[in-house]
């Protein structure tokens, strides 16, 4: 074996980093620019229209329109604004179903006298409170034999209800809600949930309220 060094060849000269243009090309390397991160689309600033910026008036150049990244915080902040909608619908059905749970469990309320029919003629309206003293509830007498009671708090924002007997309906006078008198069902405006309604038991000349129905359509 000759004793004599091998001449240097070009290899040699070539810088080690991969990243360089010298070394494109070669086994196990690739452009410095390919693994570079990719520019979205959406974040790509374009001017109004479409002409560069040296082109654009003064005016424009000091109060910029950016179409696109405009569309995209439009996009951005109508899906944040669904997804926290629909947590509070979410969270609003749950507390529901916990307040019913909860009224389970405390059972049945206890008969309690509200009045006398003597006290409310046909077309009148009587006040009470039921089951506890911070209820407010209404009774309403359109008919010699027929009556309706309901919790006098709209299901909207609690504001107090009040009968319009003229129209056959229960106005809310806050948001303009409406509720079919019979029923205590919402028909117009925000409510979405029935009044809760009171049953009554009348004996001789004495009226009763014997319970609280909760009911969500």
């Amino acid at each position: 074996m000759s004793d004599n060094k091998m001449p240097i060849g070009p290899r040699e000269s070539v810088d080690v980093r991969v990243d360089t243009p010298g070394r494109e090309g070669l086994t196990g390397t690739a452009p410095a620019s390919l693994y570079q991160p990719t520019i979205e689309t959406e974040q790509v600033t374009l001017p109004p229209d479409w002409r560069p910026a040296e082109q654009q008036p003064a005016w424009r150049r000091d109060f910029p329109i950016d179409w696109p990244q405009d569309h995209y915080v439009a996009r951005r902040d109508f899906m944040k604004f669904m997804v926290l909608t629909s947590l509070a619908f979410t969270m609003g059905q749950f507390w529901i179903a916990l307040q019913n749970l909860l009224r389970k469990a405390r059972g049945k309320p206890e008969l309690k006298r509200i009045g006398w029919l003597s006290q409310v003629p046909v077309g009148g309206v009587l006040t009470f409170a039921y089951p506890g003293e911070e209820d407010a509830c209404i009774l309403i007498r359109p008919a010699r034999d027929i009556m309706f009671a309901y919790s006098q708090e709209c299901t909207h924002l609690a504001c107090a209800v009040i009968p319009r007997l003229d129209k056959d309906v229960i106005h809310c006078p806050c948001h303009e809600g409406y509720f079919e008198l019979r029923s205590g069902r919402p028909v117009a405006g925000p409510p979405r949930r029935p009044l809760p309604r009171i049953q009554l038991d009348v004996r001789g000349d004495a009226i009763y309220a014997a319970g609280v129905e909760w009911r969500t359509v």
